[in-house]
């Protein structure tokens, strides 16, 4: 998760995720291992459907942590 920590710009979060994917601004799209079926299933058919690369990690207090935000977070995405 070295490129999370130290990307210049990044979203955190469903909603601003999805849109970058949606735009084509995502460059990578992390996704916690325990975050919601129906969440992962989502993120996951949008990154597919525009060929957008997909990391996993073990939880989403580890992904926050990249992030740099004291809360969990279920996904989060890199930037171009």
């Amino acid at each position: 998760m070295n490129s999370l920590n130290e990307a210049r710009s990044k979203t955190v979060g469903l909603k601003q995720t999805l849109k970058a994917v949606e735009n084509g601004t995502a460059q990578v799209v992390y996704i916690a291992d325990d975050a919601e079926e129906k969440i992962k299933a989502m993120i996951l058919q949008a990154c597919r459907d525009k060929g957008i690369e997909t990391k996993e990690t073990k939880t989403m207090t580890e992904l926050g942590k990249a992030c740099g935000i004291q809360v969990r977070a279920a996904v989060a995405a890199v930037l171009k």
